[in-house]
């Protein structure tokens, strides 16, 4: 290997060469000066401990995985299945008796079980909502915080465990008085860089939409987005410090100038390395919020392909030895590149009825479109298609062909997954489209209507993806459902199935929906009319919010007093309580307040709250949400004060 002879050693004098992992050889024995065979025992040692600590690095990450997919596995969380409410449920259909209430309820938990979920209710306090640092974190909340600290920290203490810090003069082998300046600098150099390579397998698993990590920790693959991320910003500070290291030792701690600096720079690892700190540092400039908004975000996104690949070459290019910890990440990203392919061709792929014959081919999904030249035209598109029903909270990712076969969106499904007799399963989304390539297919379909009076359109699918939202969701647990705009779509397949179930005595459902037009509420009018007809027995009340526009409440029923005063008007108690809230921008729903109201009001049982919409309504939501779990209230046995949090992972 070209890269074999390095630093000061006399390779004529060997009398064998030392292998070490990830390195140089290293002549044995060492016939320099003193000062020189010590520098090198730093060298070699301490670029061996920093293999050994990727190793326990990657060791500690395949622990917790291995720790969290057993835990899964042994302790599951209970189906939505309670037989014996459904039984009592049946036998008396009027309001039940205190008794009966009082037997619906579940048993008294243990003292073990009362702890744990009092710990869990008091780390969900603290650590749901947004972090304040939102100009450098975004959205993220607490926790992801606290474990991207937790890495950092990690990092640091391998970064600097193990080395000798000290410095040695040591003369210029035929340069009178020249003398080098030795430092434990290059060392520590050396082990930033092999962390470095070692964090870009993991940097490329956090991004994998095929998530290994989703398989074992049942976290859907966008709530990884936040550690890759930063994970990719520690890799390009590691690289930096690196670079900056070698750059004052071959520059200025090393004799005579420049020529050494000279020799060493045209070397052509060193070349490779300057070349790949260029592409992270690209890297880095394309994912700031003022370039996407330039170039498009499917222009960084399939530059960030291609950039990071050419990437991890150069790598290679720089430091082969270490190729250990580059080719998983490139085995990484084609398998979850050839897992994509699978899944659309298992859904695409087939023996059609209507050509007698097998092949690839598009769905073709009928289309509505309602106009609005102020915040976007809204597009519902409807089809069945024969396949296993998803899980609800899972999402699919749409490609139009007609518009660009590369570019593909993720859509929230808000259809409820039943498959008719004919194994069909309807399909139904709903997107507002404000730029890019939503725009462009609205405006296709557009022209379609102006020729058609029911405009289809072809549509390439890939998925499901994401978690089951309503695992767990047992009938001794109160829901409330808060959507902003088309985050309606995630809540209504969730409102459609409890509407499905038995009704549980003193079980509360609620769903608050805020929306930009009255003309909005006609998205999912099928959907809505279908929970006005089942959700009755569960005494269901839907509020909405028109938040752009001033509209008139008409009230055919008994008029009541809304939040801030505001008139709502409610349906007979024989069915679904709706109240429509006219309004304007000063009267968006509070969110804070729609929460503490619900959980406030719980008779019994713990709360499940869904959210979908705006980063900032989601941001409140935490906010809210953390507020009303009180650890101290749930171990005195009241578990209204148990509220979880379930929002739509595309928006984590």
């Amino acid at each position: 290997m070209t890269l074999a002879p390095r630093h000061i050693q006399d390779w004529s004098t060997a009398a064998f060469l030392e292998p070490h992992w990830g390195y140089a050889d290293r002549v044995i024995p060492c016939t320099n000066d003193r000062g020189s065979c010590e520098y090198l025992d730093v060298v070699y040692s301490a670029h061996d401990q920093g293999m050994i600590y990727s190793g326990i690095f990657w060791l500690t990450i395949g622990g917790v995985l291995l720790v969290w997919a057993l835990g899964r596995r042994i302790f599951p969380a209970r189906e939505p299945v309670d037989d014996l409410i459904a039984q009592l449920s049946q036998q008396h259909q009027n309001q039940p008796s205190p008794s009966l209430e009082s037997q619906l309820r579940p048993p008294p938990k243990s003292t073990l079980t009362r702890a744990w979920t009092t710990l869990r209710i008091a780390l969900r306090s603290y650590l749901l909502p947004t972090t304040p640092l939102r100009p450098l974190f975004g959205t993220a909340t607490r926790l992801q915080l606290v474990i991207l600290c937790f890495l950092i920290a990690y990092l640091t203490l391998w970064s600097f465990l193990g080395m000798t810090y000290a410095k040695w003069v040591t003369p210029v082998k035929n340069q009178p008085n020249t003398y080098n300046t030795r430092t434990t600098l290059g060392p520590w150099a050396d082990r930033i860089g092999v962390l470095a390579y070692a964090l870009t397998p993991l940097s490329v698993l956090l991004a994998s939409r095929e998530n290994i990590l989703s398989l074992l920790t049942g976290i859907p693959y966008t709530s990884f987005m936040f550690l890759h991320r930063w994970t990719g910003y520690i890799i390009l500070i590691q690289s930096l410090l690196h670079t900056l290291g070698w750059t004052l030792v071959e520059a200025w701690l090393y004799q005579p100038q420049p020529a050494v600096w000279n020799a060493w720079v045209g070397q052509l690892y060193a070349i490779w390395g300057f070349v790949a700190l260029g592409l992270l540092l690209l890297l880095w400039v394309l994912t700031w919020g003022v370039v996407t908004r330039l170039t498009g975000y499917e222009f960084f996104r399939k530059a960030h392909y291609v950039l990071a690949m050419v990437y991890i070459g150069a790598l290679i290019g720089h430091w082969g030895q270490l190729q250990c910890f580059l080719v998983p990440g490139i085995l990484l990203w084609g398998l979850d590149r050839f897992m994509r392919l699978v899944r659309m061709g298992m859904l695409h792929s087939g023996y059609s009825m209507e050509t007698g014959g097998w092949g690839f081919r598009a769905l073709q999904a009928d289309a509505k479109i309602w106009k609005d030249a102020e915040f976007g035209d809204v597009v519902r598109l409807d089809f069945a298609h024969v396949q296993k029903p998803w899980k609800i909270g899972q999402h699919f990712f749409l490609c139009f062909p007609e518009s660009s076969i590369w570019q593909s969106h993720p859509f929230t499904p808000l259809s409820l997954p039943i498959a008719d007799g004919t194994g069909r399963v309807r399909h139904s989304y709903v997107f507002r489209a404000k730029g890019g390539e939503s725009k462009k297919v609205a405006s296709l379909l557009a022209k379609k209507l102006a020729e058609s009076t029911a405009p289809t359109t072809p549509l390439v699918i890939q998925g499901p993806y994401g978690e089951n939202v309503v695992e767990g969701l047992t009938q001794d647990k109160n829901v409330l459902c808060v959507a902003g705009g088309s985050g309606i779509t995630f809540v209504l397949p969730i409102l459609l199935r409890l509407a499905r179930e038995k009704p549980a005595p003193g079980r509360k459902i609620e769903l608050v929906w805020a929306v930009k037009r009255k003309q909005d509420l006609q998205w999912v009018e099928p959907e809505m009319e279908q929970l006005r007809r089942l959700g009755a027995p569960h005494g269901l009340r839907v509020r909405t919010f028109v938040t752009a526009e001033t509209v008139a409440v008409a009230s055919e029923r008994v008029k009541v007093t809304g939040e801030k005063g505001k008139t709502e008007s409610e349906d007979e108690s024989d069915s679904v309580q709706e109240a429509s809230v006219g309004s304007g921008n000063d009267h968006r729903p509070d969110v804070t307040a729609v929460v503490n109201d619900f959980v406030s009001s719980v008779a019994h049982g713990s709360t499940r709250v869904f959210g979908s919409g705006p980063p900032g309504m989601v941001v409140d939501l935490r906010a809210a949400v953390a507020g009303c779990n009180v650890a101290s209230r749930v171990w005195k046995g009241e578990e209204r004060f148990d509220v979880r949090l379930v929002c739509d992972d595309r928006l984590e």
